[in-house]
């Protein structure tokens, strides 16, 4: 089953489902991240990632 749209996680975690990621921070950015891939740093920080938009 998949996660809802507005799942967040952090850097550093597994992503829980493969899709579009936002990063919440200023500036922000999108990026396409694989289900089970490491949620990377944006901007050199460590941030929380939401998903916008199933892969």
């Amino acid at each position: 089953m998949r996660k809802p749209i507005g799942t967040k996680a952090r850097t550093g975690e597994s992503c829980p489902e493969s899709g579009v990621w936002k990063a919440l921070s200023t500036p922000s950015t999108t990026a396409p991240i694989a289900k089970d891939n490491r949620m990377p740093p944006y901007d050199g920080k460590a941030v929380t990632w939401e998903l916008i938009r199933y892969a």
